[in-house]
């Protein structure tokens, strides 16, 4: 875990955690609603900010860092495959080529259903959703909901922050006097209101993708994606409804064998 610190992600990680903590080093230094309480004595909404701050930069870390679902080696794909169980054998038609498992061109593991080999991480991911530059990091079967969770107290933070630093932006009697007493909550100001709007689109974006049990992949290539491109444009085999899917989104932790699911869904339509 540790070695992928010291990759080309490293610098990725470092400016996250640099601008987060200057952040909200100036937020506490200017004259904002979080440096008013302090002063007053009311330490809950500082530690409280902080506390959400802190434990944003502890989930970024632990998706960026964690095992997104890569495929290890084929005797691990085969534990959970449908070769490794009778009863799937049996449901599986012969003539049907989307089920039939093809190893990788790059890494030449097989590939489990959905997933997909990252060129960036250079390995084959279950379940697999992007590889996002911000973690240096795919998101798969095994860290995607740590990535929603992610988003969601990100987005706290940093809506959070917008709030205060627009809390602490004074008034001058010339422009030049404005921007020297503001130019550095004016920083934090823009820097927030940016990475407000981008968390609220990705956050929206996965919730919608966990309700429907999709993915980005999945989502923007279906008409290349064997198993989906002879499906209708509104047809999911994956999807059991928005509570089955955001119960098995947020609670099922284990490698899931998504030919099991799929089959299901082609012989109930049949």
């Amino acid at each position: 875990m540790f070695k992928s610190m010291f990759k080309s992600g490293c610098l990725v990680r470092t400016v996250h955690v640099i601008l987060t903590w200057l952040t909200t080093l100036v937020l506490f230094l200017h004259n904002t609603d979080l440096r008013k309480c302090q002063e007053r004595g009311d330490l809950f909404q500082p530690v409280l900010f902080s506390s959400v701050v802190l434990l944003s930069v502890l989930l970024y870390f632990t998706v960026s860092l964690m095992d997104p679902g890569f495929v290890l080696s084929d005797s691990v794909t085969k534990e959970t495959s449908v070769d490794s169980n009778e009863e799937l054998e049996q449901m599986i038609p012969q003539d049907d080529s989307s089920l039939k498992q093809r190893r990788c061109g790059y890494c030449f593991l097989l590939q489990p259903m959905r997933a997909k080999h990252c060129k960036m991480c250079k390995r084959c991911v279950r379940r697999f959703d992007h590889h996002c530059p911000w973690i240096d990091n795919c998101v798969g079967e095994r860290n995607h909901k740590w990535f929603l969770l992610y988003l969601c107290v990100q987005f706290v933070a940093v809506s959070w922050g917008l709030q205060a630093s627009w809390s602490g932006i004074v008034f001058a009697p010339t422009w030049q006097q404005w921007f020297t007493q503001n130019g550095l909550l004016l920083g934090a100001f823009a820097l927030t209101a940016v990475f407000s709007v981008v968390s609220l689109l990705l956050l929206c974006i996965h919730v919608y993708l966990a309700s429907v049990n999709s993915t980005t992949w999945e989502f923007m290539s279906r008409h290349r994606i064997v198993y989906l491109k002879h499906c209708d444009s509104e047809e999911n085999p994956f999807d059991r409804g928005v509570i089955c899917n955001l119960w098995d989104f947020c609670c099922i932790c284990g490698t899931v064998a998504w030919e099991r699911i799929y089959i299901r869904h082609t012989n109930g339509a049949v």
